[in-house]
This record gives C-alpha cells, structure tokens and sequence, in this order.
C-alpha cells in the first residue's frame, strides 16, 4: 500500500469515526479474514487486560484544577502475589504517548511488557492517562460534545494533568518522590513542567524520556505533511463540528477483528497506525497487532494535532500559536507564542532514542541533548522507530529491564 493511498484512508476514518458517521457494522455474510482466533485482550479495557495477565489493578479518578477527570491505574505489586509483601517499593509513574493511552505499557506479554515487568521487579506502578483519550474523556462541568471541553493541548496537559497525577500518586502512595518514565508526548510534557514548576521538580527523582520530543523541526510522516495545511484542516474540521481526533471506538475494533489478525493484509493495519510515528519494522511482534490497533489511537483533540504540527512549522519549541499578533496577545500577552525553555529542566533526565525515528528525529534529540543541564546519560539504538519504544520485541531486554536497573542501583545509595 502507498503511503498517499494509506494516508487517505486515515484521514477518510478520522472524518466518518469523529463525525459519527460511522456507528456499527453490519456483518452480514462477510466472512472474517483471519488465521487466529481473536485475542482475547482485543476487547478488554485497560483494568481487564491487568488482570487477564494475573496482576491486580487499582483504578483511580483524579481531577485536575481545570476539571477534567482522569482514570489512572495501580498495579501494587507483581503477577499472582509476586513483591506484595515486599515493604516500600519504588514507586514508576509511566506516561504514554500522543494518541495513546496506559494500554501501551500493558499491551504486550508479561516478560514484554514495561509495567508488568517493573510490578514483578517490585515497582509499585501507576499508568497515567490525559485529558481527551479513551480514559480521560469526563468533566466536572463541560459535556463531552462541547467545544469547551476539547479546547486543549499539549500545553493544557503539561500544566495540568500531570501535577494532578503526580500528586496524587505521591499522596495516595504515602511517598515524597518517584520516577518518571514517558514517552513521546509523554516525555514533552514532562521537559514542559520539569523546566518551571518548582514544586513537582523536587517530587520526580529521576526523568526517562523513550522517544523523547520537544522540537520536530525534522519529524516526518503524516504530522509533516500537515503542517504544510494547517489553517485548512482546522477549517475542515470546524466546519463538521469535529472536535476530537480519531477516537477508539468500535471502527477501529472491528478493523483489528476482520483484517489484521490476517497476515496477507496485516501490512494495511501497519500503514494506517504507523503514518505518524513511522513505518514498520523487524522489531514489531506482529501477532499483537490486533491489540494495538484495538486500544491505539485513543483520541486526542484536533487542536492538540494541530499544535503538534504548528511546531513543524515554526521550527520552535513553542506554545500554541493562536493564529494572530492580536488572539496571541489576549492569551500571552505578546505577539508570538512564549517558547518552552528545555535548558531549565532540573529533573535529572536520561534519554532513549531510535535511529529510525521519525517524530522524534535523532537531529531533533541531538539538538535536545545539547540543552538539557542535567542528563546522566543516553541510550542510542539505531534500527528503532518511534512506537519500537513501547511495542518492540526486545523493548523489556533494551530498554524497561535497563530503566529499572538504574533505578535499583539509585535506591541502593
């Protein structure tokens, strides 16, 4: 499949899914192409897909000072008992990334897995969720069909959704810090708050960026080709009064359940979920495809898509741009957007990175790097993309196995 045929399907099931024009399916006599029986965590929520694993999960409503009410969850300890009556384990809070949501660190096999790996290595993990993904779409006031319960970003998510998360964990757990491991978005919102919020600075022991991104002067895919009709597609979608960007629903299950369980068209699946994050590669474990596909994307608003784009655009680390010197002034009180200062990040930071990413681009990282005051080290692994960071076959061996590592010997001192 060509990537323009690819990305005009995405853009086809954004416009018919967010629009609501496309509700349910008819089977009829269609008979589903597949090799395997279906996976039984393809229609489970984050909570069952825990559990399915033999772990236990707590879930939690924490609510941020602008409203939004977000479901976060707790595994306290290891698969059947394991580590549960191990006294004051670390506490890791893992952050996904843009689209995503707490699935991601659960979705592949205990021994693949980022947070049933660090629950049997006595963590006692949390799953964070934002504003506007499948566990992050309540609000103390606004409906969920309001323009004014979709009218954030990134900046939005920074500001407020992870001080709330933090804190709580912090507060329910009885301890003063944790560790932060985010990735994609995950990681730009923490670089946002870690440079200017004194308070959460000193409750984060240590900041591991997977994938990290901050500018995307580089970044390719379909964000790229966005930025280039930016005004355009906030028309488009304002226009249809679309609000949220490609939300999880029943669409996109029952695409998981007839066709990408099949491997002669499993490569289509590939296309669409990877047009943003980049393309397949060796390293994906294709049998859990119809998981990803099932959980990811989880929504996000299109104004955050567009802010991501805007970046591309300006070249800048930057606030959202509200279009005009005068809308720009209303909000900042200055023509232009306030930039996002990386340099102040005074969280200890390490960083891992692929060389075959495309959203976060090693040019990009490089430049990153070169800022960040306080980084105790780097991780290059060069076949990998962006999504390899949380879905990679040997991602528990490379990566979580090693952040877990460094924590413990931390502990020690």
């Amino acid at each position: 499949m060509s990537y323009s045929t690819a990305l005009s399907i995405y853009l086809a099931l954004i416009v018919c899914v967010s629009a609501g024009k496309i509700k349910s399916f008819d089977y009829g006599n269609v008979k589903p192409l597949r090799l395997r029986h279906v996976l039984p965590e393809v229609n489970m929520n984050v909570s069952q897909m825990i559990q399915y694993n033999g772990y236990p999960v707590e879930n939690h409503d924490v609510i941020t000072k602008d409203g939004y009410i977000l479901s976060i969850q707790r595994i306290p300890y290891g698969r059947h008992g394991r580590c549960k009556d191990v006294d004051s384990k670390p506490v890791i809070f893992l952050q996904h990334g843009l689209l995503c949501s707490s699935t991601n660190w659960v979705a592949n096999l205990p021994d693949e897995s980022f947070a049933f790996i660090a629950a049997d290595s006595c963590f006692d993990v949390w799953l964070g969720n934002v504003r506007g993904n499948t566990y992050g779409k309540r609000h103390v006031k606004y409906p969920i069909h309001s323009d004014e319960f979709w009218d954030f970003s990134f900046d939005e998510m920074a500001k407020y959704d992870l001080p709330a998360m933090i804190n709580y964990t912090l507060k329910t757990t009885g301890h003063e810090t944790l560790y932060y491991a985010g990735h994609s978005q995950g990681t730009m919102i923490g670089f946002i708050e870690f440079s200017r919020n004194p308070d959460l600075i000193k409750k984060v022991k240590t900041f591991y960026a997977l994938a990290p991104v901050s500018t995307v002067t580089y970044m390719g895919g379909a964000f790229k080709w966005l930025s280039y009709f930016t005004p355009e597609f906030e028309e488009f979608f304002k226009i249809f009064g679309i609000r949220d960007f490609f939300p999880s629903n029943e669409i996109l299950r029952i695409l998981s359940e007839l066709i990408c369980g099949h491997k002669v068209v499993r490569d289509v699946c590939s296309d669409i979920l990877f047009l943003i994050a980049g393309v397949d590669t060796k390293q994906l474990n294709e049998t859990r495809m119809p998981i990803y596909i099932s959980h990811t994307p989880a929504g996000t608003s299109v104004k955050n898509m567009v802010h991501f784009a805007q970046l591309h655009k300006s070249k800048k680390f930057q606030m959202y741009d509200y279009g005009s010197v005068q809308k720009n002034k209303l909000h900042y009180g200055q023509g232009s957007p306030p930039e996002y200062n990386v340099s102040a990040v005074d969280v200890p930071s390490a960083l891992y990175w692929g060389g075959k990413d495309v959203l976060a681009d090693p040019r990009d990282v490089k430049s990153l790097m070169t800022k960040l005051p306080n980084q105790l080290y780097n991780k290059y692994l060069p076949p990998w993309n962006h999504l390899d960071f949380i879905w990679a076959l040997d991602s528990g061996n490379l990566v979580y196995r090693d952040v877990i590592m460094h924590i413990k010997s931390q502990e020690k001192k």
